[in-house]
């Protein structure tokens, strides 16, 4: 059971404890079970039928919810990626980059939605051109958010407390030199991967940037010209560099 289902369940029981003690104790409202006053014993009964009540169902809900954490393979939106990346904030070592990775999720969704708006005002939805526009930026949003899925599985599987451990002063003494490096070696892997996948991450927003204002430009285009658009060439090289890493 974690840390936090403890905690809620002891709030729970505490409160219940402390009410019941305010509600019968002499020197507070001081009712009875089977006193003279009817009012009084009705109350009480009440009371302790509530409690238990309260009780049962309150500690059941707790002990026996499961946690609705997003899996990475959900991952579909920039919705799901700030919610996995704040499922994900326990890591005190990533703790900054899941930082950058929300503002980036968040603007590669204003700025996804920009190109979008803009497409729509210069092209009808029917014509080829933009398709084209409309299909590059669905390949760079599927890019985009594998790269998301591939750096929230590095950062589940990376040990943290065993990447401290191994880097304490302490077993630096019991452990042989070779080992100590060969360990933090494997560790770094993880986190250069992180680091590179994010840095993808930045250059396709830089990518959408560019794009953006080229696509405001412009007034009329045929099909034919977009391919000769530098932006659409390097949006283009970018997508096929990166689905060999998928």
């Amino acid at each position: 059971m974690d840390a936090k289902k403890i905690l809620k369940l002891a709030a729970l029981n505490i409160a219940i404890a402390l009410i019941n003690i305010a509600l019968f104790s002499p020197g507070f409202f001081n009712l009875r079970i089977g006193g003279t006053n009817p009012l009084h014993s009705a109350i009480g009964g009440t009371v302790i039928f509530m409690s238990f009540v309260i009780f049962i169902y309150g500690n059941c809900k707790l002990i026996l919810h499961k946690s609705s954490s997003l899996q990475i393979k959900q991952i579909m939106s920039p919705e799901d990626c700030i919610l996995a990346l704040r499922q994900a904030d326990g890591k005190k070592l990533f703790s900054g980059d899941i930082s950058v990775m929300l503002e980036q999720a968040e603007s590669f969704w204003k700025k996804e939605n920009k190109i979008r708006d803009v497409l729509l005002q210069k092209f009808n939805v029917i014509d080829t051109v933009f398709e084209r526009f409309s299909g590059t930026i669905n390949d760079v949003e599927y890019i985009f958010y594998t790269n998301i899925k591939s750096i929230l599985n590095k950062i589940y599987a990376f040990d943290e407390e065993d990447y401290e451990r191994i880097g304490s002063a302490a077993n630096r003494q019991k452990f042989s030199s070779k080992y100590i490096s060969s360990k933090l070696s494997i560790y770094n892997e993880y986190i250069t991967y992180i680091k590179k996948a994010m840095s993808d991450n930045e250059e396709i927003l830089l990518k959408l940037d560019a794009l953006l204002l080229e696509i405001s430009n412009i007034d009329c285009l045929e099909i034919g010209e977009i391919e000769n658009m530098n932006e659409i060439k390097e949006i283009d090289e970018l997508i096929k560099r990166s689905k060999y890493y998928i």
